[in-house]
């Protein structure tokens, strides 16, 4: 059985647990299932990642960048790239540097 995201047989078997998490919402309560829920996803992340430290160690690192990267400030960078333009097309001789008509 092919079970890859996007076939027919991956699409019943997470409709399958979906009625399952439904029949335990109405069986045990919202709560209770969702202790549940968290607990079966911790107990999977502890026998699927290998290592787990290098897993934290980089997904830390994707959250909290270094303090070596730069934050661009997206709005001066803006303003910047303006009066650069502004001042390439005066040196050109164009008041504006969007227009390309000829006259």
């Amino acid at each position: 059985m092919n079970m890859k995201k996007g076939t027919p047989a991956f699409g019943i078997a997470c409709g399958a647990g979906m009625v399952l998490i439904a029949v335990l919402v109405m069986w045990i309560g919202f709560w209770k299932t969702l202790v549940l829920c968290v607990m079966f996803g911790l107990g999977y992340f502890a026998g699927a990642v290998e290592n787990k430290r290098d897993f934290f160690k980089n997904t830390a690192n994707k959250l909290i960048p270094d303090k070596e990267v730069k934050v661009i400030d997206l709005k001066s960078e803006l303003i910047r790239e303006q009066e650069t333009s502004q001042a390439a097309a005066e040196t050109n001789g164009s008041e504006d540097p969007t227009n390309n008509s000829e006259e």
